[in-house]
């Protein structure tokens, strides 16, 4: 039976693949291939593959409804498997944290972050649990909107990379050991 529904919030497509913006495919990736599952299967505008983490069979999910519309395919795998919001993680970018800090809450609202919104429109709830990765803030003459879809350079690159394997590690605590350890652990400085 499944236990968990995680979600990576990103954009599909070669053109976003290494953005900031997609962090919670990566983390998705990540998942995958630590635990062998392979993301093959399409459901509900959805990629999917299911994995065991700990002892909890869970359900891996990189929407395909492009970020803004990512709750709707949250919501159609959720009745599907007929879990509730409680069995949701969600993974994502967000800007107003330092570059590589990783950030644990059980709830909260979406902070402005269009995919996030989606899902909580959609779930009826702000009681999600959430893994934020940092991505920091542009320079003050880009738009946040370019920055997030720029490509990462291989400083950044190397960076990034670091904090998906934290974030990855961060989601198998928060499977295996509750959403408080997980906090304890993760919520600090990268």
């Amino acid at each position: 039976m499944l236990g968990r529904i995680i979600v990576g919030l990103g954009n599909p497509g070669s053109r976003y693949e290494l953005t900031r913006h997609n962090v919670g495919f990566l983390v998705i990736d990540r998942l995958a291939e630590m635990s062998g599952a392979r993301m093959l299967n399409k459901r509900a505008q959805a990629l999917t593959g299911e994995a065991v983490i700990g002892q909890t069979r869970v359900l891996l999910v990189k929407p395909q409804t492009y970020m803004n519309l990512s709750g709707l395919a949250v919501r159609s795998l959720m009745d599907w498997y007929k879990l509730s919001p409680a069995e949701v993680i969600v993974v994502y970018d967000d800007l107003d944290l330092p570059p590589g800090r990783l950030r644990i809450r059980a709830n909260g609202g979406a902070a402005g972050h269009r995919g996030m919104t989606s899902v909580v429109q959609q779930l009826g709830t702000e009681e999600i649990a959430r893994v934020r990765v940092g991505i920091g803030r542009p320079a003050p003459h880009l738009e946040a909107a370019d920055y997030v879809l720029s490509s990462l350079s291989p400083e950044e690159m190397l960076l990034l990379r670091n904090a998906v394997d934290r974030a990855a590690d961060a989601v198998a605590c928060l499977v295996q050991d509750g959403i408080e350890k997980c906090m304890n652990q993760y919520n600090k400085d990268a």
